[in-house]
């Protein structure tokens, strides 16, 4: 089948292809969200333990701030060879090996004995993820036409929402339990981290690589599939002649600027997320359930304040008016938590939340506007792991600052700062390419990061 149109067919003119994406989407759409908020949890654990690894391994502040940043170092140098490697042996085979290698990793956490041995273990953590988030928006592009993957893509991101609401409480959980020479923390890192190796597993008798490899779908949806995709990839090959290539991507201006405005929103988001349960638990005498429910408290605020963000930037369109608003309500809020005592601080990380999570959300559809459909993922990859460098930076400044100063206050003034800043900068960043005939994609495309490296 060769549809000229293909976004006409999907939307119901060929009940074929209809009938193949609405199966891709229950088959593998439920199962990338639960991989994210298991791997989001793996992820940010160390949070609620904190005070644990301190009592009983001697980890102070700047050690545990300089290994919960490490994880994103050993992240931004794989995730692109990650890519590659995905496209070359297959989606099923590289996304069982991130699932699996992360989930024995995350549960060697539990053996931690020193302060070497976490850097090491966080540091092959990232490793063990990377490829993760590009991967799947590429395995998207293979299965997908172009007008379902934005919603595909945002279905699958709310998955790390549901983990920043249902982390605190599991984690407080599991830190109750006690025996078999194990701690509580023990338990929690071992348990969670078994879980992702289980769920690698399921993984392989789960996924396909490709449409025609799907057994679940008839020859007839494979077809519809396969050849949609490949049309479109037709019909944008023929839109530009032109393909950037690396040298020139990091040449541009505007691919800096995005990078430098998604590492200011990760700076905020990751110190939020690693030292919230620290100033949660200065709030007066809680255990590590009260403490996870309380730590659940600001994300779901900031769930509700994304989708009303979402729905206000759809209906008066400024994007950059909106991602500024957001910076601004994050820079307030980190800066009201320096003004007042533990439970002020806590109140106005909430007021911050609705700020920094929104302007996350915010900020992806103005590169994606921007860059050339064939090359949209790669540059997503390259743009999500240097601004997730901003998730080494804050805690690791913040471990330091509280260990010399006995306290995060420089910090909390440094995000302010900071997020000021993306708010200004933010105008500078193009929603549309330069010259005539753009070609603004409203999800990542297919190009394969092979082809521009």
């Amino acid at each position: 089948m060769s549809n000229s149109n293909p976004v006409s067919g999907v939307a119901g003119s060929d009940p074929v292809l209809a009938r193949a994406v609405a199966k891709v989407k229950r088959h593998v759409l439920p199962l990338f969200v639960l991989m994210f908020i298991v791997n989001y949890i793996d992820r940010v654990n160390i949070g609620f333990v904190r005070t644990h690894m301190e009592h009983d391994l001697g980890i102070g502040a700047a050690a545990y701030g300089l290994g919960a940043g490490l994880f994103f170092i050993g992240y931004a140098l794989f995730e692109v060879p990650s890519n590659i490697l995905l496209q070359k042996v297959g989606a099923r085979i590289w996304l069982t090996r991130i699932m699996f290698t992360w989930g024995l990793v995350a549960t060697l956490m539990a053996f931690v004995q020193n302060e070497t041995q976490f850097y090491i273990l966080r540091v092959l953590l990232g490793v063990a993820e990377a490829g993760f988030f590009p991967g799947v928006i590429y395995y998207f592009t293979r299965w997908l036409p172009a007008v379902e993957r934005g919603k595909a893509i945002a279905i699958f991101l709310s998955g790390s929402a549901v983990a920043s609401l249902i982390s605190g409480p599991l984690s407080g959980a599991l830190l109750q339990l006690d025996g078999l020479g194990l701690k509580g923390w023990q338990w929690m890192f071992a348990i969670e981290g078994l879980v992702s190796v289980l769920l690698g597993f399921f993984v392989w008798f789960w996924l396909d690589s490709n449409p025609h490899d799907a057994k679940w779908l008839s020859r007839a949806e494979q077809d519809a599939l396969v050849d949609v995709i490949d049309q479109e990839q037709k019909d944008r090959d023929a839109l530009q002649t032109l393909k950037p290539t690396l040298g020139k991507l990091l040449k541009d201006g505007q691919i800096l600027i995005f990078c430098v405005l998604y590492f200011c929103i990760q700076l905020t988001i990751y110190a939020a997320t690693f030292w919230l349960p620290s100033i949660i638990k200065k709030m007066g005498d809680l255990s590590d359930v009260q403490v996870g429910f309380f730590n659940s408290i600001p994300w779901l605020i900031s769930i509700i304040a994304m989708y009303g963000f979402a729905a206000l930037s759809g209906k008066f369109r400024f994007q950059q008016a909106w991602v500024a608003t957001a910076l601004l309500i994050a820079a307030a809020g980190m800066f009201l938590s320096t003004t007042g005592g533990p439970i002020f601080a806590f109140v106005a990380v909430c007021f911050a939340a609705i700020g920094f999570k929104s302007a996350s959300s915010l900020f992806w559809p103005i590169p994606q506007g921007y860059l050339d459909a064939r090359i949209a993922a790669a540059v997503i990859a390259l743009i999500n792991s240097l601004g997730n460098l901003g998730g080494f930076v804050a805690p690791a400044t913040f471990g330091l600052l509280e260990q010399s100063t006995g306290s995060i206050q420089g910090g909390l003034y440094g995000l302010t700062a900071t997020s000021i800043l993306a708010a200004v900068l933010v105008f500078f960043a193009r929603t549309q390419p330069k010259g005539p005939a753009p070609v603004a994609p409203a999800a990542p495309h297919g190009a394969t990061l092979s082809k521009i490296i």
